[in-house]
């Protein structure tokens, strides 16, 4: 394999130590999945009667019905998901940052990780109010009025109608949190500033794939959920020049 391709040595490498880090914390890692189902899915119904009612984000002529008698019990485990998805983030982001300190000498661990727990709340929140006040009423009503224009009925399925919701306030809160995931990762001596530079273009490729992934499947809702995660990402590397160069760190 040439130094130009994707898989070099060093980035065999890089997989492989994240992959040991990541496996090193799977117990604390289904903890916080766990919690988050126990917690979501006996919460999830209020939180679909008010999408369905007080949210005011049903267009005009649209309507929500159900098709299957588990329909919304499913979609309640998958709120729960989600909501262990984002707690696991958030315990690998605050222990990533604590132990990163450790490793480093660098004193006050605690104090790094307060602040990295509330920057990922701050950056989650943003993104979250982002997909939900911005991009959410925007969609919907692009997407029903497209139907509409077509001559369809807009009667959308509830685990389409929420999905489509829940699917891009995830995607955001996950993806806002590229600026704490960029600096973690050359603060802690995983990778250098200059390598996140030579693979710049790589990682806006994976940013649209995850974003493909994450976000509903069209191509507006892609393109508004990848870019504030590339302006984001790019930001992250501001701020790290400004503070100055790291010392690798041995695990």
């Amino acid at each position: 394999m040439s130094e130009q391709g994707l898989l070099t040595d060093e980035n065999l490498a890089l997989l492989k130590k994240i992959r040991e880090h990541l496996r090193a914390r799977l117990g604390i890692i289904s903890i916080a999945f766990i919690a988050g189902l126990a917690i979501g899915i006996p919460a999830s119904a209020g939180m679909i009667k008010w999408l369905l009612t007080d949210a005011n984000l049903l267009p005009d002529g649209a309507n929500v019905i159900t098709l299957t008698p588990v329909e919304f019990i499913m979609l309640q485990v998958k709120v729960g998901a989600w909501l262990g998805c984002l707690l696991a983030i958030f315990v690998i982001a605050v222990e990533g940052a604590w132990r990163s300190q450790i490793s480093a000498k660098i004193p006050h661990p605690g104090r790094t990780a307060i602040i990295t727990a509330f920057s990922v709340i701050a950056l989650a929140v943003g993104g979250i109010w982002y997909a939900f006040d911005l991009l959410t009423p925007m969609l919907l009503d692009y997407l029903s009025a497209d139907a509409q224009a077509a001559g369809l009925n807009t009667e959308w399925r509830l685990n389409g109608y929420v999905g489509f919701i829940l699917n891009l306030s995830v995607a955001c809160a996950i993806g806002f949190q590229a600026p704490v995931a960029t600096i973690l990762a050359i603060r802690s001596g995983v990778v250098t500033r200059q390598q996140i530079k030579e693979y710049r273009r790589h990682i806006w490729f994976t940013t649209f794939v995850l974003g493909a992934a994450l976000s509903p499947p069209d191509p507006l809702s892609l393109f508004l959920v990848s870019l504030p995660i590339i302006v984001l990402f790019e930001m992250a590397l501001i701020v790290d020049s400004f503070m100055g160069e790291t010392k690798d760190v041995k695990n």
